[in-house]
């Protein structure tokens, strides 16, 4: 029979110090202070503006640690080097930006297990991950001190696949993209609500303008 984890005291639990993400400007606003380790769940419908904030997100996150995209879905092709164009990464930026062609999740987690001061991953999208919930929370036991940012497509407003929908019920953070913003719903909030993030102004003047016609 396993050996029961010791129990936590209020006391212990209340002078718990948790290492913070300091992120600034308008992804403080939307995110607050979110925690090491843990999933950001991203959602929301194609053309929306998903890939331009997860990069515009990773841009941020490099300020802080190593940065790992797999792009499971679109892959190192020539749309995801125009958008990363888009985001004039300056040469620091650059270097702590990686990205995986495709690359079958197998793979990568035996990559994770051998890189050093990585702390953020990009899963990319989580439809064409081809896991399962137990290798989701297998991949978080093996790496506490990464947060993974999973993308996922959406059928109407709901996540598609009965394992996007169980990570984005995990996940610390919740986030939907319509009209080029993206709305935050997490754990830490208490139901409070946060500054939607503006992806693309001119995007989403248009879009949220034409839905009060």
């Amino acid at each position: 029979m396993a050996k029961l984890r010791k129990a936590i005291s209020v006391d212990q639990l209340l002078s718990t110090k948790f290492i913070e993400i300091p992120l600034t400007g308008r992804f403080r606003e939307l995110l607050g202070r979110p925690e090491e380790g843990g999933t950001i769940f991203i959602k929301g419908k194609s053309g929306h503006g998903k890939t331009t904030f997860i990069l515009q997100l990773c841009k941020e996150f490099s300020k802080f640690g190593k940065v790992l995209y797999n792009s499971l879905e679109e892959g190192a092709r020539k749309s995801m080097q125009e958008a990363v164009l888009e985001q004039n990464l300056t040469k620091d930026e650059a270097k702590r930006i990686n990205f995986l062609h495709r690359e079958p999740m197998p793979e990568m987690r035996r990559r994770l297990k051998k890189s050093r001061g990585l702390r953020f991953v990009v899963i990319d999208s989580v439809q064409y991950a081809f896991m399962t919930a137990k290798d989701y929370k297998e991949m978080q036991a093996e790496n506490p001190k990464i947060k993974f940012i999973i993308n996922s497509h959406v059928l109407g407003k709901n996540a598609v696949g009965s394992l996007a929908r169980y990570i984005e019920y995990d996940a610390d953070q919740k986030i939907d993209v319509e009209g080029f913003k993206a709305f935050s719903r997490s754990r830490a909030s208490r139901g409070k609500l946060t500054t939607p993030y503006v992806i693309w102004h001119e995007g989403a003047e248009n879009y949220w303008n034409d839905l009060k016609l």
